[in-house]
């Protein structure tokens, strides 16, 4: 699921957030020849434990598999923007870094370029599972020398939940499927109208959301403006970055209107950096968030033994896809990203830390994540596995869109103008700026943090 900051962050913090990434790693991967260090974001909601769980599992397999070697955990418990700092400070050294690392697409070529993590080719070329993987999950952990930094573990898809209760209580359709951003916005309106005490729309927005923000808010706006022939973030003609389109400002029109009109959640809790939290184990299950503009990886914060299991969601919540501005073709906007596994290049073990990720993804292991994480299939055999279709409500629904799905142009500037985008969306949220002025502001940060490398449209 997704990525976030590269914003400075105040000394003081970046200095605790070192000395916590040193004390994460003890003595470093190096310390120990026969202990695999394996990092991994952990979920801040302590009832999650999907991905632990998971990871378990695979530690008990490799150790039986290679006797004598032992896997280290090393859990990252933070929000993702904290994550990814957390995480860089501890690949700068050999002391701190661990022997694998869990990566998120967006950040991969700002990793690379810093000379972070270590190509897999020579690996990859001898591994005849590599031929399982589809092709776009293989170039997202492209380098921009053409080589490979990581192997994916799943990809996602975005698009629209909504409550069906809330829906009838709002006279909506239960099969409701908007065909413009007009129809998202006047259903929000509907609900506000008829169903008192809950939120009608959740669209996440500015710093504190981070990638979150970015990519399941704004750009699951901003690439259904135009008519699809082109990309609206990134000119790949001239290699440049976007700046002064029209549809970016659509974009900020559209999160505008929905915090100054009070369709969304109160301004203080969108700003939390914790509410995608409480949108997945309060808001959904407990029927007070009408729609919500978000990822195909909910469900997994609803299985059974989760913390938050709820039996009954795909009976209460319904499906949609997000609509293109005007309703143009295509019709229906996505946005994907997923994670990948590396190896960072100060890794004391890489030859381990690759037997580590064969592990993994066997066909068996890989099945049992997606199903667990509710991801999207990568693997063109589990994909084509009819037990995968069927494991979850939402699998197909979710899985149909990667057919005309979007990805991020994840160049090493990304991050920062990923950061940029945050705070374009924060400052009309709060009313600090009109949408022109925020696109001004944003065209300015593009410039400066690209060295000008922008077009304008």
């Amino acid at each position: 699921m997704p990525v976030r900051p590269t914003a400075v962050l105040p000394l003081l913090l970046t200095a605790a957030l070192a000395a916590t990434a040193l004390t994460a790693c003890g003595d470093g991967s190096g310390s120990d020849p026969n202990t695999l260090k394996v990092s991994f974001k952990q979920s801040t909601d302590n009832s999650i434990k999907v991905t632990d769980t998971y990871l378990a599992d695979i530690k008990k397999q490799f150790e039986k598999r290679y006797p004598g070697k032992k896997v280290q955990l090393v859990p990252i418990k933070a929000p993702d923007s904290e994550y990814y700092t957390k995480l860089q400070q501890m690949l700068r050294s050999p002391r701190t870094a661990p022997d694998l690392v869990y990566e998120d697409t967006f950040l991969i070529n700002s990793d690379i370029t810093s000379g972070y993590l270590k190509p897999l080719d020579a690996y990859l070329a001898k591994w005849k599972d590599w031929s399982q993987f589809i092709d776009t999950a293989k170039s997202a952990a492209r380098g921009e020398d053409g080589k490979t930094y990581g192997v994916p573990d799943g990809t996602d898809t975005r698009g629209l939940w909504f409550d069906r209760e809330i829906f009838k209580r709002a006279g909506l359709p239960a099969d409701w499927q908007p065909r413009t951003w007009d129809d998202v916005l006047t259903a929000a309106r509907a609900i506000k109208r008829k169903v008192p005490g809950v939120t009608p729309l959740n669209v996440y927005t500015g710093k504190p959301a981070g990638e979150t923000a970015t990519m399941q808010g704004f750009e699951m706006l901003l690439y259904g403006t135009g008519d699809g022939s082109t990309d609206p973030l990134y000119d790949k003609v001239t290699k440049k970055w976007v700046s002064g389109s029209q549809g970016f400002k659509d974009a900020l029109t559209f999160v505008e209107t929905v915090y100054k009109e009070k369709l969304g959640p109160d301004v203080s809790d969108a700003l939390d950096p914790n509410f995608n939290t409480a949108v997945r184990g309060e808001l959904l299950p407990q029927g007070k968030l009408g729609i919500d503009l978000d990822g195909s990886w909910l469900p997994q914060d609803w299985l059974p033994g989760s913390g938050h299991a709820w039996p009954g969601w795909s009976k209460r919540l319904g499906l949609a896809t997000m609509p293109t501005q005007h309703g143009q073709a295509p019709g229906k906007v996505s946005m994907s990203g997923g994670w990948t596994w590396s190896v960072p290049a100060k890794a004391a073990h890489p030859d381990l830390a690759f037997d580590f990720i064969r592990t993994m993804q066997t066909k068996a292991n890989a099945q049992k994540w997606y199903i667990a994480n509710s991801g999207i299939a990568v693997r063109k055999d589990v994909a084509n596995d009819p037990s995968y279709a069927t494991a979850q409500p939402g699998i197909k629904f979710f899985t149909d869109l990667v057919a005309s799905t979007h990805y991020r142009p994840a160049y090493p500037a990304y991050p920062k103008v990923s950061t940029a985008i945050q705070e374009a969306m924060e400052s009309v949220t709060t009313g600090d700026a009109s949408v022109d002025k925020a696109a001004s502001a944003y065209d300015d940060e593009l410039k400066q943090v690209t060295d000008g490398q922008v077009v304008q449209k």
